[in-house]
């Protein structure tokens, strides 16, 4: 199998097929971001990295059986106040995916994004011709995290709940949350000090920390550290380790919940 994985990231895709047995023969990568790179090919150094997006041609590759991705969502995002949907710098390049998924025409294809408005959901199924798919990865990780997902790979449907809980996944300490919040690109800035992350616990709620001591009115806390990140966004433990905590939360913020993407291709076998 010859897959084409555009913003890659850190290969979370190729992290799925390995998990499931699933051959491949070229697995091509598009990603510009030098940390994402650094880690792909420390796990993967077979990875055939192919940079920038815009620059790739179709007819510069072989025979391309899946093609994957997870366009840009900052211009979907309801964290983003101007939301500039499918206009958006970022975002918009979603039609880099549909013009490499004319110019490859793979077998199979599967696109993530966040959930957005419906008006541009209903323009990107349009153009793929498919209803996505939600599936938040809290039914197969402690993690919550919400996510549409494009494809033609058939019987596609969402996981059972393994019930897994946030405090299964802890290296040490305690938790009020059964499930960790979103982890976002932000968790590589976290609060810095047990004082300002206990105070914005209190105020907004959403934020992932762990308590030293059963008794959570105590500040004493710390943010949630590499392993555990790995953790919930199911990737093996050290995958990240050539990079500092932030460095890692800053690549697993952005990336894909790796057992969503297996239950996905399993249909592929």
């Amino acid at each position: 199998m010859n897959v084409l994985s555009l913003f890659d990231g850190m290969s979370c895709g190729q992290i799925a097929l390995d998990n499931l047995g699933i051959k491949v023969d070229n697995y091509f990568a598009s990603e510009i971001k030098p940390h994402a790179i650094k880690v792909t090919n420390h796990n993967y150094p077979g990875t055939k990295q192919l940079g920038d997006v815009t620059k790739i041609k179709g007819s510069d590759l072989p025979k391309i059986d899946l093609l994957i991705g997870g366009s840009p969502c900052q211009d979907f995002s309801r964290a983003n106040r101007k939301r500039e949907g499918l206009q958006g710098v970022k975002s918009g390049l979603f039609y880099e995916y549909i013009r490499l998924l004319k110019e490859t025409n793979p077998k199979y294809f599967l696109l993530e994004n966040v959930k957005m408005k419906k008006e541009y959901q209903d323009i990107i199924s349009g153009i793929l011709g498919v209803q996505p798919i939600n599936i938040n990865s809290k039914l197969v990780s402690a993690g919550m995290r919400n996510r549409l997902y494009w494809t033609n790979i058939p019987n596609v449907t969402v996981p059972n709940d393994r019930n897994i809980v946030l405090k299964d996944i802890l290296t040490d300490g305690y938790t009020n949350k059964n499930k960790a919040y979103c982890l976002l690109e932000s968790e590589s800035r976290p609060q810095t000090t047990n004082w300002k992350r206990f105070r914005r616990w209190r105020k907004k709620g959403f934020v992932n920390i762990v308590f030293e001591t059963p008794d959570l009115n105590l500040f004493k806390n710390r943010i949630l550290n590499q392993t555990e990140l790995e953790r919930l966004q199911t990737v093996p433990e050290g995958y990240t380790s050539i990079l500092s905590r932030n460095e890692s939360a800053s690549l697993l913020g952005d990336g894909w919940t790796v057992d969503v993407i297996a239950h996905i291709f399993k249909n592929l076998k």
